[in-house]
């Protein structure tokens, strides 16, 4: 059961990443885009919240700042 649990979590957090880097690129090409702007808020939310904590052992915000760098075309 436990296994669940954790590819649960895992899931929620790759669809956080997924969204995050779509969310992202939308902001880049457009950066007056509210619906963008909107979901890099909510997913930053996410990433810097108790419930990220509570699914992972991961650094939400260094996760959250590694995104931006790929996204932006620095590793």
């Amino acid at each position: 059961m436990e296994g669940n649990y954790e590819a649960l979590a895992n899931a929620i957090i790759i669809q956080a990443v997924k969204d995050f880097r779509a969310a992202y690129k939308r902001h880049l090409i457009c950066p007056e885009d509210a619906k963008a702007n909107r979901d890099i808020r909510e997913i930053t939310r996410f990433f810097c919240s108790q419930y990220f904590e509570a699914l992972s052992d991961l650094d939400g915000p260094a996760l959250l700042h590694q995104l931006m760098r790929e996204t932006n075309g620095k590793k």
